[in-house]
């Protein structure tokens, strides 16, 4: 173990780092759509249902293999199983971020447009909402423009260290999102007709359960902690010794969740009240994607009074949440350059920078190519990470380092039940949940 490499300093800042990578677009978006389609609050219990046994569990597993080898997410695999193939469960991790950025980097390009449409009140006089992002999307340069100018704020925190950059930057922009959100939910439950859209939130309806909800819910939490990309190894090999695993897992997992939740009181409230037809709204709701943020949701927050201030603070919020999960998915190819190729980080940034921008250039003029790393990193990448990962932990590493990593060199109580139901989870519960998302994915 390296002692002179660099950790985080603080325990929020921990927290809100591996908070900032978890959240995402994916909580504003799918979130609410997967509630929509699984029955509101049913879906709800049963997602809270699959962070505490799937979702939880994976999330140590990641910090426990980062932390142990104090290496990047390819480095750890290695050097916790030399001369084995495992290592290329962490080169997937790797390459499964740079995919995923090469993509998500332009929708995060799409949050700054609106911004600043918002913030110039040209958004106010739209008409035609559809026809409004349709202009966007057909115009390669602009959506170009706006990506690269993301991708340079991301390297911006990238360059500046783990300390004074993915740290500090989380400690102010995770409890900035949080506010933003929490005015915006006051803002939207206090609308006329507000109380339709969170009974259909809160309220269970066995009516719109589908058969699939586990599923959706299952792989909704995948989804939304970041497993499988690298992302939390590569943070995990930041915390020091006395950070406990799976109180920090927790207390991600549930900002996360609030995250999602409070979006949902947003979005939710704010469509029953300002729709006179609920049934349209909620298949819209449905529908989720790029279309209920970009077209749905400024639709109704121009019919709101002072609406420039609510739309501002709406797509401030989705740049917030874009660029904490950004920062962290950079971090993991930057450190792999870093460590496995000897360049300096000034140099692996620079690199994984231009990488990024190029694929972000032809995601933006080929719809095909943006679909093809959407659906090959969120179908494929992913749950074929988590799978393993979970595999590794719960069946090849030493149970005597999982439980040092746990206990913090015994440093920490934690009875033997507890570890032998965590690592029954990995080996027994886990991988067949994902196996099951997988082939579900395929198939749909």
């Amino acid at each position: 173990m390296n002692g002179k490499r660099v950790t985080f300093a603080s325990k929020i800042g921990v927290i809100a780092a591996a908070a900032g990578s978890a959240v995402g677009l994916g909580n504003i978006w799918r979130f609410p759509s997967q509630t929509a389609d699984g029955g509101g609050a049913i879906f709800i219990l049963v997602y809270i249902g699959c962070i505490l046994f799937f979702g939880i569990p994976l999330m140590v597993s990641e910090f426990l293999v980062g932390r142990s080898s104090q290496a990047n997410t390819a480095g750890a695999f290695h050097k916790l199983a030399p001369g084995t193939p495992w290592k290329w469960v962490g080169r997937l991790g790797v390459l499964t971020g740079f995919i995923i950025l090469g993509f998500y980097m332009v929708v995060c390009g799409w949050t700054l447009d609106y911004l600043m449409q918002s913030v110039t009140g040209s958004l106010h006089t739209v008409e035609d909402f559809s026809a409004n992002f349709t202009s966007l999307l057909s115009n390669p340069l602009r959506q170009i423009f706006w990506m690269i100018l993301f991708a340079l704020l991301t390297t911006f925190f990238i360059l500046s260290g783990v300390k004074k950059g993915i740290e500090q930057s989380s400690k102010i922009l995770m409890p900035m999102l949080f506010l933003i959100l929490i005015v915006l939910a006051v803002r939207a439950v206090m609308l006329e007709g507000a109380s339709g859209g969170l009974s259909f939130l809160f309220k269970p309806s066995l009516e719109q359960v589908k058969p699939t909800v586990f599923l959706d819910a299952m792989g909704q939490a995948f989804f939304s902690l970041s497993i499988g990309m690298g992302c939390m190894i590569t943070y995990g090999s930041y915390f020091n010794n006395r950070i406990n695993l799976t109180k920090t897992a927790i207390q991600v997992a549930i900002l996360d969740t609030l995250v999602a939740i409070l979006a949902g009181m947003i979005i939710f409230p704010a469509a029953f009240a300002l729709t006179a037809t609920p049934g349209t709204i909620v298949d819209e709701l449905v529908a989720g994607g790029p279309g209920l943020l970009f077209i749905t949701i400024p639709g109704l927050f121009n019919q709101m009074p002072a609406s420039m201030l609510w739309a501002a603070m709406f797509f401030c919020l989705l740049a917030l949440a874009a660029i904490t999960s950004t920062i962290s998915l950079m971090e993991v190819v930057t450190l792999y350059l870093h460590e496995e190729y000897r360049l300096s980080r000034r140099k692996s940034t620079l690199l994984v920078t231009v990488g990024v921008i190029i694929l972000g250039v032809i995601s933006s003029f080929s719809s095909s190519f943006f679909n093809l790393l959407d659906i090959s990193s969120a179908k494929f990448m992913l749950p074929i990470g988590g799978f393993f990962i979970s595999l590794f932990v719960g069946w090849y590493l030493d149970k005597k380092l999982v439980y040092a990593q746990l206990t913090n060199q015994g440093t920490l109580k934690m009875a033997v039940g507890l570890l032998k139901t965590y690592i029954f989870l990995l080996r027994y519960i886990v991988p067949p949940a994902i196996l099951a998302i997988f082939i579900y994915g395929i198939a749909a």
